[in-house]
């Protein structure tokens, strides 16, 4: 396939390493960037212009998925492998929704990995197997079709972001520092989230984003 450009999105050292390892043993691959939460990963994307970025969907700060729709928002040049644990209906919809072109269990990713690049990068799909049926009944007949018919699906891209960062237990002025906004702007950000979420505490939007997989319980 010649060379290829990688970005590997992951909040384990260790798992990174791996894949890296992995990945570079194919002639021609090169891995230009590597990050630890979605934000950087965004960051690094948008520097690098990787042809393919491999995500892990629980990162902190930015899930995997709100990354994903940011980098290809930037650069639709970028396919993206989403590397994950979970298997459930309502996470095929949402990898699906972000745009995401191929979804891997982490476990699978020894067997798999090269095989859901080299499909993305011909511009095909791949999916492991345990999902393949649902995952591409879903991509051909109802690709608009999400999880989303709760609030989750209503919030905007930044809505979403300060959701994560809140429910992560950052303070207002963490959450202005990540996201490059003044500390009263992110108080008001915060209050207009809770009241668009009805909810009253913040362990209410901890339990909230657990149940929308915006972070992992």
């Amino acid at each position: 396939m010649g060379s290829l450009r990688l970005l590997i999105a992951d909040d384990h050292e260790i798992f990174r390493a791996g894949l890296r390892s992995l990945l570079e043993d194919e002639p021609g691959w090169q891995v230009v960037a590597e990050a630890s939460n979605g934000r950087e990963a965004v960051a690094k994307a948008e520097k690098t212009h990787p042809d393919v970025a491999l995500l892990d969907i629980g990162m902190p700060i930015l899930n995997g998925l709100e990354a994903a729709r940011e980098i290809i928002r930037r650069g639709p040049q970028t396919k993206v492998v989403m590397l994950t644990v979970h298997d459930s209906d309502a996470m095929i919809d949402k990898v699906l929704a972000c745009g995401a072109r191929a979804y891997l269990f982490k476990t699978d990713a020894a067997r798999e990995l090269v095989s859901a690049v080299k499909a993305v990068q011909g511009n095909t799909t791949y999916f492991t197997a345990k999902v393949e049926d649902v995952f591409l009944s879903r991509f051909k007949h109802n690709r608009s079709h999400t999880a989303g018919k709760s609030h989750a699906g209503c919030l905007t891209a930044r809505q979403r972001e300060i959701t994560q960062l809140l429910a992560e237990g950052r303070t207002n002025k963490e959450v202005a520092a990540f996201l490059d906004i003044s500390v009263k702007t992110a108080e008001t950000h915060r209050a207009n989230l809770m009241r668009r979420l009805n909810c009253r505490s913040a362990a209410e939007l901890v339990r909230y984003a657990v149940r929308n997989q915006i972070i992992e319980a």
